[in-house]
C-alpha cells in the first residue's frame, strides 16, 4: 500500500472516529434532557440512575477521545442535534448496538476495553431503568 492510500485511509477514520465521539456526546447529552424531564412515580430513582450513568460514561468519553487523539492527532469532532428521547429504554438499547456496530474504528485493544467500560455503563443504566418501569 502506497504512502498516499495509507494517508487517505488514516484521514478517513479520523473522521469516522470524531463522528462517532461526537454522536457519543450527543447520547450522554440526551440522557441529561431525559433526566430533566422526569417526573412522577419513581422519578427520583430514575433521576439519580441516570446521574450515575452519566458520570460513568462522561468518565468513559473522556477516556476514548483522549486516547483517540493520542493514536490519530487532532480530531475534528461535530455533535449531531440532541432531542430529548421520548422512551429512554429503546434509546439506550439503540445505541448500545450502535457502539457495538462501530467497534471496528478501534482495532487497539485498550480501545476496545474502554468501549467496554462504555457498553457496560450502558448495561448497568438498562438493568436500573428496566427495574424501575
Amino acid at each position: 500500500m502506497s504512502a498516499t492510500t495509507e494517508k487517505t485511509k488514516t484521514i478517513a477514520n479520523t473522521a469516522k472516529v470524531g463522528a462517532f465521539i461526537g454522536r457519543i456526546v450527543s447520547f450522554n447529552t440526551s440522557l441529561k434532557l431525559f433526566h430533566w424531564h422526569i417526573t412522577g412515580k419513581g422519578s427520583y430513582a430514575q433521576h439519580i440512575s441516570l446521574d450515575e450513568a452519566i458520570d460513568s460514561l462522561l468518565d468513559v468519553t473522556d477516556r476514548l477521545t483522549e486516547t483517540s487523539y493520542s493514536l490519530l492527532g487532532d480530531i475534528e469532532i461535530t455533535v449531531p442535534e440532541t432531542k430529548t428521547p421520548e422512551n429512554i429504554v429503546k434509546h439506550a438499547e439503540t445505541f448500545f448496538n450502535y457502539v457495538g456496530d462501530e467497534r471496528k474504528l478501534f482495532p487497539e485493544s485498550y480501545t476496545q476495553a474502554i468501549l467496554d467500560d462504555y457498553q457496560e455503563a450502558i448495561q448497568q443504566l438498562l438493568y436500573r431503568l428496566r427495574r424501575l418501569q
